[in-house]
């Protein structure tokens, strides 16, 4: 076989692969980059890591997860905000990053309405309010009562941080002085409830559950409008007595403005073959997540616009600012 004969050959050969390939997979076959602007072993990286699994049998491409974390996730914000517009970079992005941010770091580098294209909304994850089972409150109006006669205390993840923006509403909407505590993570700050040093958390439900279970902490009330999958039985802070709270923390796909239009839809009908997998769904809801009613780019663009207006109000109004 002569050398021109053998270069045709391969050029034969790598056409027929290229026409073979799953249909999905055909703008490039090199891996897509799911960044996750946290550090890894959160409950964000463990979703995302999941979801890379799905998200990579739906594309017929490898999906692999890059935790670039910093300043409340804006350095992985900005990382995609930069990439090239080519589909091959998502951001699995947060309230943060892609709503709250804005107005807690003055000069943010990108702006997530004007620098990010929606794939679809993922849904919410609530926190749970919890107290050390020392503090004498039942709920969330007994506590409200306690915290009018005597000093109390809440712990959050960091300035800024989710648990902290709860914490801040919360005294806002029940017209309580409950004082913040700051820690570096949620750890510490759990670590110093559980050893009776402040009162009480906002945390996520998962990670609250365990010390609820074994007594030593207290549930009293979820932080989203509605109840928890977790904790279907537990009523929320809106339920009693502090109609319209909710606090949580909701989940989207994005990727860099001008990326074009059939490769965000591409992404969008892989990311949505994911969620229409019964396994998957049933693992999004065991770490209490609760899905997005509708999975329209229109829908996210919506959760973003209106969860920057309402938390710039409450940030406003507590002066608050980031570590």
């Amino acid at each position: 076989m002569n050398e021109l004969t053998l270069g045709r050959r391969i050029l034969l050969g790598a056409a027929v692969a290229a026409l073979t390939r799953p249909a999905l997979a055909q703008p490039g076959g090199r891996p897509v980059l799911l960044v996750v602007p946290f550090s890894p072993g959160g409950p964000t990286d463990l979703i995302a890591r999941r979801l890379a699994v799905s998200l990579g049998d739906s594309l017929g491409q490898t999906v692999v997860v890059e935790n670039r974390a910093g300043a409340g996730g804006n350095i992985g914000a900005e990382f995609v905000a930069r990439s090239a517009p080519d589909g091959h970079t998502i951001l699995f992005g947060t309230s943060g990053p892609l709503a709250i941010n804005k107005m807690l770091y003055p000069g943010q580098p990108y702006d997530p309405m004007r620098d990010f294209a929606p794939i679809a909304p993922l849904g919410r994850i609530p926190n749970v309010l919890a107290v050390n089972a020392e503090v004498p409150a039942r709920n969330v109006q007994e506590l409200i009562a306690l915290s009018k006669k005597q000093r109390l205390s809440f712990g959050s993840s960091g300035n800024g941080a989710s648990s902290h923006l709860a914490g801040a509403l919360f005294n806002t909407m029940a017209g309580t002085q409950i004082e913040h505590i700051p820690y570096r993570g949620t750890g510490p700050a759990l670590n110093d409830l559980l050893a009776g040093h402040i009162a009480m958390v906002f945390t996520d439900v998962l990670t609250a559950l365990p010390h609820v279970q074994g007594g030593r902490l207290r549930a009293l009330g979820i932080t989203t409008a509605e109840r928890s999958v977790v904790l279907p039985d537990l009523p929320t802070v809106a339920e009693q007595g502090l109609p319209g709270y909710d606090a949580s923390v909701f989940f989207g796909l994005v990727v860099a403005t001008g990326t074009p239009e059939p490769m965000r839809e591409r992404l969008r009908t892989a990311f949505t073959a994911s969620l229409a997998q019964a396994e998957m769904r049933k693992f999004l809801e065991s770490q209490g997540m609760q899905l997005a009613p509708d999975l329209a780019p229109a829908a996210l663009i919506r959760l973003m616009a209106t969860e920057t207006e309402r938390w710039a109000r409450v940030i406003r109004e507590a002066n608050l600012r980031a570590d």
